[in-house]
């Protein structure tokens, strides 16, 4: 069993919480300290480390054109 994910998704810190959970619990409106007391086991920073997880998701860091060979064999 892989303590990283919880139904097949990512968790925080091998916990059965999942990273999806939190991030739906931001969408409805509830602030980081409402989340901690409805989630007492988690911390600030485990909520920023949600956040950080979405972006590098919808927004993965840049590779140098050296290491993708789809754009090495895109370029002249």
């Amino acid at each position: 069993m892989n303590k990283l994910y919880f139904g097949g998704r990512p968790c925080i810190r091998g916990m059965r919480i999942r990273v999806t959970d939190v991030l739906d619990l931001l969408a409805s409106g509830l602030s980081f300290t409402e989340i901690l007391e409805e989630m007492p086991d988690l911390n600030y920073d485990d909520i920023v480390a949600c956040l950080k997880f979405a972006t590098h998701k919808i927004d993965p860091p840049v590779t140098r054109k050296t290491d993708h060979p789809v754009i090495l064999a895109a370029l002249p």
